[in-house]
């Protein structure tokens, strides 16, 4: 039986994350926390965050499960690998300083962890269809197009950025970053990165490749939070299974 906790479990993910693990055979939800405290969800009541650490030492969860703020995240890492606990992280909009912090802290606490922007198994598809595409293709003009509901506060998406690494590692000659575009701008050897706010879009990735008498798009398009969801806690179930390290989903999904 996997002993799940979650973090930021009153918001949409963490909702639709307790929803699913709840209904799953071989998992046990020990553990939630938000800023409201009390509420009963399943066989739990709440925690206040400010408890975090109390209540993983008094538990003892195999995974935490964190969709949240950045700030808020490196800290709910920080506070379950200090305890043993494996961090499985769909948060977004890290800093490289709070990435650094984060693989610090499950170095130092030895467990096994999975921080990735997007946990849809359809993305990892996705960005490996990049790659290929991408090195097929050098030369020609890289777009990237991501689409996200008005109350998603980070901008570029987590996925975009990872879509861009991927296809950046993919060419022989690095290109440049560039995030909008506005006055006199050449297009130089350079991927464009644009994002768009509205609505209850889920999430929308576009990458165009413009070459001279042609272009190719690769799209992802999620209908459903599910997706994320879902595949956390498949992720969850995965990591209790491996040895001590930071992953990614595409290491899961390799396997």
């Amino acid at each position: 039986m996997v002993r799940v906790a979650i973090t930021g479990i009153n918001g949409r993910m963490g909702t639709m994350v307790t929803d699913i693990v709840l209904a799953q055979p071989d998992m046990e939800l020990v553990a939630g926390f938000d800023l409201a405290e009390g509420r009963q969800v399943g066989p739990i009541k709440v925690s206040s965050v400010k408890d975090i650490d109390k209540v993983l030492k008094a538990v003892r969860p195999d995974v935490l499960i964190d969709f949240t703020m950045p700030a808020a995240a490196v800290s709910n890492v920080k506070a379950a690998a200090s305890n043993g606990v494996r961090p499985v992280v769909g948060t977004t909009g890290f800093d490289e300083a709070q990435k650094r912090e984060m693989a610090d802290a499950i170095k130092k606490g030895n467990v096994a962890a999975i921080i990735s922007p997007n946990f849809s198994v359809g993305v990892q598809v996705f960005l490996k269809l990049l790659a290929e595409a991408a090195g097929g293709l050098e030369g020609c003009d890289i777009e990237i197009i991501e689409a996200h509901h008005n109350k998603k506060k980070d901008a570029p998406s987590g996925t975009a950025l990872k879509a861009a690494e991927v296809i950046s590692g993919a060419l022989k000659e690095k290109p440049q970053l560039v995030y909008g575009r506005e006055g006199v701008v050449p297009r130089g050897r350079e991927i464009g990165i644009h994002a768009v706010r509205g609505g209850d879009i889920v999430g929308d990735h576009t990458v165009l490749f413009a070459c001279d008498g042609e272009r190719i798009e690769i799209k992802h398009q999620a209908h459903s939070r599910s997706a994320f969801a879902s595949g956390a806690v498949k992720a969850a179930r995965w990591i209790v299974a491996q040895k001590p390290g930071l992953y990614s989903m595409s290491d899961m999904v390799k396997q």
